[in-house]
Order: structure tokens, then sequence, then C-alpha cells
């Protein structure tokens, strides 16, 4: 390993690159959404190094990761790292990590304590932010307190540790986030500080505002979020809620769950006659139907899907746009990573962090919101506390809505309403 290189490898996760030079491997890189983007990535990173052909060390080294990700064992804690450019606490902190076997887990503040610093979780966290090693170094096997998952910083955020922590047997114990008992899988004060540190308007926001209290809604089900989603829509709030409730009064035990076989028994005439316009009984139908055909997966199956199948497969059902999935991802899920770009109070929020006197437009969100990566739900919290606190005559410029493509026989009817509460 004497030549400063760099090459990009397949893995079951997706083309990740990996880095040397003399001392050992200098960075390893889990894949980003574009092999463009990895490789680049890896080239900020080894300014010196080429894109080669790896030695046999390397490739070795390859191979032991390809069988991690493959499910199989396999041993990284002997694999030479270069940590010359390592601040000593950071250093004391990757080695305690790389004792972590497939399968094990400790809190940060467990391996501050191995790294001869008691109660530093923090700086641990921080360490963790920064690890130039990723797999190798296995900060995903370092969780929150309480089991809870923490934070990190591949991109995908905590999808990506949770499928590692998958692809490795780990059960996290601890983590109650998808029982719905309104608490998060990922450490709030971690997020926050993340946030403060990769973007200074953003921070003054949130030493404004004060700390992360946005709370989970509950739900028994995945078909009673969205049925109450899909009332919601275009309503002010008082009138959507006695709707949905003469909905469930019309059924026995609906108080605990509506369920897709009340809706579908039921005459259009009587779910008329609880205040549903002909768009909405249409939309419920068609829920009722994609939920019993498992189109909308179970409270137990989403769990295991990434945002974009999520989104993928509600938006599937007649009445649930893009926006309406992420509310759920956010205010049900408590998915970490969501920015509703169409969201007008997000804009708004984003354009009072930066003084602006006009509405963003969603480009400039998107972009500006790949700084926020992985907790793009806790910067969307706190511009919608901005857009809240802003003057009511700041000026509006209305969203174009998003229009479905029709079918036969179904309107174009998405779910493009704006919020009328927020998380």
């Amino acid at each position: 390993m004497s030549e400063h290189g760099f090459a990009l490898f397949d893995t079951p996760i997706g083309r990740c690159g990996i880095g040397w030079n003399g001392r050992g491997i200098a960075a390893l890189q889990l894949p980003e959404a574009r092999e463009s983007e990895t490789r680049a990535r890896l080239i900020e990173r080894l300014t010196e190094a080429r894109e080669l052909v790896p030695p046999a060390a390397v490739a070795a080294a390859i191979d032991s990761i390809v069988a991690l990700l493959s499910g199989k064992p396999s041993d990284l804690s002997t694999i030479p790292l270069d940590m010359s450019g390592i601040a000593p606490f950071h250093r004391r902190v990757y080695e305690a990590a790389r004792q972590l076997e497939p399968g094990m887990t400790l809190s940060y503040g467990e391996i501050a304590e191995k790294a001869g610093a008691p109660g530093a979780a923090r700086a641990v966290g921080q360490a963790v932010r920064r690890n130039p090693f990723a797999i190798i170094v296995p900060c995903h096997r370092i969780l929150a307190a309480g089991g809870k998952i923490g934070g990190y910083s591949a991109n995908g955020g905590i999808s990506t540790k949770l499928r590692l922590l998958a692809i490795e047997g780990r059960q996290l114990n601890g983590t109650k986030l998808f029982e719905g008992d309104g608490t998060f899988g990922f450490d709030a004060n971690f997020a926050v500080d993340y946030l403060r540190d990769a973007d200074a308007a953003l921070g003054r926001l949130i030493d404004k505002v004060g700390p992360f209290r946005m709370q989970l809604k509950q739900t028994p089900n995945i078909f009673m979020a969205l049925a109450e989603a899909i009332v919601y829509q275009q309503l002010a709030g008082k009138a959507a809620a006695a709707i949905f409730a003469r909905l469930r009064a019309l059924f026995p035990r609906a108080h605990e769950a509506l369920t897709p076989e009340q809706i579908l028994r039921s005459s259009d005439a009587r779910l008329r006659g609880a205040g549903l316009s002909g768009s909405k009984t249409l939309a419920l139908r068609d829920l009722a139907r994609k939920t019993l055909d498992g189109t909308v997966p179970s409270l137990a199956e989403i769990h295991r899907l990434d945002d974009d199948a999520i989104i993928e497969r509600l938006t599937a059902v007649r009445g649930i746009g893009r926006w309406t999935a992420e509310m759920l991802l956010i205010s049900r899920l408590g998915r970490p990573d969501v920015l509703p770009v169409d969201d007008y109070g997000v804009l708004k929020g984003f354009g009072v962090i930066l003084n602006k006197k006009d509405l963003p437009t969603r480009q400039e969100l998107a972009k500006r919101g790949e700084r926020w990566k992985p907790y793009r739900t806790v910067a969307s919290w706190y511009l919608w506390r901005a857009a809240e606190a802003a003057p009511r005559q700041q000026k509006k410029k209305a969203l174009k809505p998003r229009v479905a493509k029709r079918s036969k026989g179904r309107a174009a009817s998405k779910g493009s309403a704006r919020p009328r509460s927020r998380p």
C-alpha cells in the first residue's frame, strides 16, 4: 500500500469507495445517491489519491467488508488504518468501537468510558459524526442512551444505520418508536447540535426557539392514519375533526380502529352522510382496497421500508400525494430525514431565516437541505416554528400544486392540500 489510491467496489448495500496509502486504509466511503457522488467524496477527502486497481492488502479488506455486508462472519478489526491525521480522543473512540463485534452495541456514554473520558458522550457523538472509516470503524454499533438509534451521518442517515444493524442481526432493544408511544428512535440533542454546526442561519433559529419538542402522533395502524389524512385534506381542523368523528361513529368499535372492511361494506350514501365529499369517499374506498391487497404496508412492514419505498407505495392510493406521505413519515413514524419541499410553512420558515421578502423556491430549499442531512425532519420542525412566528404581512407566493395524471374513472386528486396544523 505504498501509493495513494482509491477504488470503488460493489456491496449488497450499493457501490462503496475505499482509499489507501502507505500507512493503511485512509477512508471508507458508504454509497452516495450516485456513483459519481461517491467518487467525488473520496477525491475531496483524498486529494493526493488516484483511482487505481487495489493492491492485495486492500483487495483482502474489500473482500472482508463485502462478506460482512452480505451477513457473513467477518472480522474487520485487524485491517490497518491510517489514523495519522485523527485527533487523539477520536482515535481512542475509534479503537474502542473496533472492539465491538457484529451484533454488539454500546452507548455513547459506554464508549466514552472505554476511551478514558467518562461523561464525554457528546464528544463521542462528534467523533462518530467525523468517522472516516465507516464499517471498518463500526460506529453504526454505537447507540444513544436507552438503546435509541442515535445519529449517523452517512447517506441515508438513520435508515442506513438500521440497515447495517439488521444485516448484523442486531435487534434494537429500547427503541419503542415503532410501538407508537410518541418517542423518537434518534438522539434529538445530537440532531440539534449537528444542525447547529451544519448551518449557522439554522443554528440561530435553533437558539431562538429552544429544544426540539416535536411529539409523534399515535396510530393503531397505517390505514387509520391515512384515512384521517384524507378526511382532513382541504378543510379547517375543526370541520375535519367533526367529519372524522362522525365517520368513526358509523361503525361498532370504530373508536378503537376504523377498518378497510367497514369502509368497503358501507354505501356511498352512508359515507356521504357523515360529511364526506364524493372524491373523499372514492379515496377512502381506494385506500381500503389497497390496504387489503397489500399495496399499503402494515405497521409492522412499513418500518422495514426506506422513505422512498413508503412514498411510492402510499402515493399509489387515490387522494394520497407526496406531501401526505411525507407528513406520515414525519408525524407518525418519526423518520429523521424528511424535507417536505412542497410545504408552504417549511418554505416560509426557510425564507425567514434567510431574511428573504419573497418565498424561496423548492429548488433553493432542497439544495440548502443537503446541509441538514440526516436530520432534515428536525430542521423542518424548526422552520415551521419560524413560519409561525413570522409577521403575517410577509409576502406569500402561491405554490403550483402537483396534478396527478388522470386514469379511467379516477379523478386527478393527489392530496396537494397545504397543512392546517403541523408537528
